[in-house]
């Protein structure tokens, strides 16, 4: 992607604990150079520190973004559009394995992410669900897909899609992040 007005930048939104060296966002950034957007706290994920933090980094620019979440980075973008000023600034959001943070087993340090926001989305959005992830029944997430205003992709049993799920730098999402921008 380009840095001119009418490419929109990628910003990646890691989940909690951010995006391994094998994760397929740790990848793209390397291979494409899309942005992670950086949080100050990875391990005790405040909802809206993260937001915050989101707003700060799409006014750092006049270039329209298009945000790629992964698990917990997926709430963040719901959290943020349903209080944002500046969700024109988006163009469309990849949001891959969002996870259920109302889930009794969930660990405490995810829950200030409660209750997970389920308002529809301002911009073209598309769900990658898992059929086995292990943090959100399939079901659920089709779920929020469907709340958030979202198209939703099966990518079949295939872990919480991230580097344990031996995607590598994962085509197939990469696919889907071009139909998004079509």
């Amino acid at each position: 992607m380009t840095d001119d007005a009418t490419t929109p930048r990628i910003l990646l939104l890691p989940g909690w604990l951010d995006s391994d060296a094998a994760h397929w966002q740790t990848l793209w950034e390397a291979r494409h150079g899309d942005r992670r957007v950086q949080q100050d706290d990875w391990q005790w994920p405040r909802r809206g520190d993260w937001m915050a933090r989101l707003d700060e980094e799409l006014l750092a620019s006049d270039t329209p973004a298009v945000l790629v979440a992964h698990s917990l980075g997926c709430l963040l973008v719901a959290a943020w559009a349903a209080h944002s000023q500046h969700t024109a600034r988006v163009r469309g959001a990849l949001l891959v394995a969002p996870p259920d943070a109302e889930r009794d087993d969930m660990p405490p340090h995810l829950f200030s992410w409660r209750p997970i926001v389920r308002t529809r989305l301002p911009f073209a959005s598309l769900v990658a669900i898992s059929s086995d992830d292990p943090y959100c029944d399939a079901l659920r997430a089709q779920q929020f897909a469907s709340d958030w205003g979202a198209q939703s992709f099966d990518a079949g049993p295939r872990g919480h899609l991230n580097g344990e799920s031996g995607l590598g730098d994962w085509p197939q999402g990469r696919a889907l992040l071009r139909t998004l921008l079509d």
